[in-house]
């Protein structure tokens, strides 16, 4: 009488234990994975970054690089040469090379 209820029971922890690793298999499938690949093309985009570059920040706006020191960036805005504003890597979403404007005509020409 005993073992036919420790049969069932086991059959159902057993069961129990496959939801949970499907669940988190699942969970780092959608979640973490892709979250780790958009972190390791941040890293890439930073460690591209040279002075002359053309950016856009976090908050839209468009700028230069003038110089790079470790973390800090200083960007330089519009076209009036006096606003150069230090700030953090992270406050960069997108660089543009500053030669592949010219890359892309050579290419056209041809």
């Amino acid at each position: 009488m005993f073992l036919e209820g420790t049969g069932s029971a086991t059959g159902g922890m057993m069961f129990t234990i496959i939801y949970l690793v499907v669940i988190f298999g699942l969970m780092y499938l959608i979640i973490i994975k892709p979250q780790k690949k958009q972190q390791k093309a941040r890293e890439e985009l930073h460690k591209g970054m040279e002075p002359g570059d053309s950016i856009m920040t976090t908050g839209g706006f468009y700028g230069t690089i003038l110089d790079i020191d470790g973390d800090t960036v200083i960007v330089e805005f519009g076209n009036n040469k006096n606003c150069r504003i230090p700030m953090h890597k992270n406050a960069i979403a997108e660089v543009e090379k500053s030669g592949s404007a010219i890359v892309k005509d050579e290419e056209e020409e041809k």
